[in-house]
């Protein structure tokens, strides 16, 4: 199975290298346009010169069964499109564009070519968060905070909030029928956010404050006299009466943690299957992003 990773930066060498270069019956593929990362990494995984790209063109030829996209933001429309156009089933890191309308674009162009695109919404797979999946749910808080990080709005809800977002589609256990969004933004950067969905006999609130003085992600779950925490995606606490404490294994790997690992085998399972994959419910948190981007832009007015 001929697998690309387009982009070599932190997130691909940190999380998905580790994953796709153990994997037995994956001839890994990758690709980068700068020479010392591409040589660099490619050493680290052993791989050969052919196996070792600079330019798209390149790894296309390569007659890919797979392709993961691990590049900036910015370049995700045109290089999604070109892999949709080969055929190439594709796993991208969220967003899938920081603008809604490239996002539906690539949406549309993958059901038209009946070819797999996922989004790499990786806590749906975390070991914690689907643990609260299994939880009473009547109401959900989750929180993801940063140090000294206030951000132009667009770039901050659409790479970093959306995690948020998408959790909390995740886990609400009915429709919502009532969203709000608050926010403080000054000199054109975004300081906090909060949204707040709600339902027939829940509630459900995602908040980021990038001037917390601290980095920290906590999600908690509770109903019927119960409460499920989970921090940062490692320690989870269940609470009636006494709290309980579970703790990681001290060699569970980060992939694995924070649920990369299970996504990205997930998606490879689904390809050697021929299962088409749709990105119609992804696109409906880049949805609810933008809902936010206008409401944040409309209070900043």
């Amino acid at each position: 199975m001929k697998v690309g990773c387009i982009g070599l930066g932190d997130i691909a060498q940190k999380a998905y290298l580790p994953v796709l270069g153990g994997r037995p019956g994956v001839e890994l593929h990758v690709q980068t346009r700068t020479p010392a990362t591409l040589t660099r990494v490619a050493d680290g995984l052993h791989l050969p010169e052919g196996q070792r790209h600079q330019d798209l063109d390149s790894l296309l030829a390569q007659d890919l069964d797979a392709a993961f996209v691990h590049a900036p933001t910015s370049v995700h429309p045109d290089i999604v499109a070109r892999l949709l156009e080969a055929g190439v089933p594709t796993y991208v890191d969220k967003p899938l564009a920081y603008e809604l309308a490239d996002s539906e674009r690539l949406v549309a162009l993958a059901e038209q070519r009946n070819v797999s695109l996922a989004v790499g919404f990786n806590r749906r797979f975390a070991p914690g968060y689907t643990q609260c999946a299994e939880h009473p749910r009547e109401l959900i808080l989750m929180q993801k905070n940063r140090i000294g990080l206030p951000e132009e709005p667009r770039t901050m809800i659409l790479d970093d909030f959306i995690h948020v977002v998408d959790t909390l589609r995740f886990l609400v256990p009915g429709p919502v029928d009532d969203v709000t969004v608050r926010a403080r933004v000054e000199d054109g950067l975004l300081h906090h956010v909060v949204l707040q969905l709600a339902g027939d006999g829940f509630t459900a609130l995602g908040v980021m404050n990038r001037l917390s003085g601290s980095a920290e992600e906590i999600l908690e779950v509770s109903g019927q006299d119960t409460k499920r925490q989970v921090l940062n995606l490692a320690e989870v606490i269940d609470h009636k009466g006494q709290p309980t404490m579970r703790r990681r294994g001290d060699w569970v790997p980060v992939a694995r943690q924070r649920g990369i690992e299970q996504a990205v085998l997930a998606f490879l399972d689904a390809v050697r299957a021929g299962k088409v994959l749709s990105a119609r419910d992804a696109l409906a948190t880049h949805e609810l992003c933008e809902r936010v981007v206008h409401a944040v832009q409309e209070r900043s007015a």
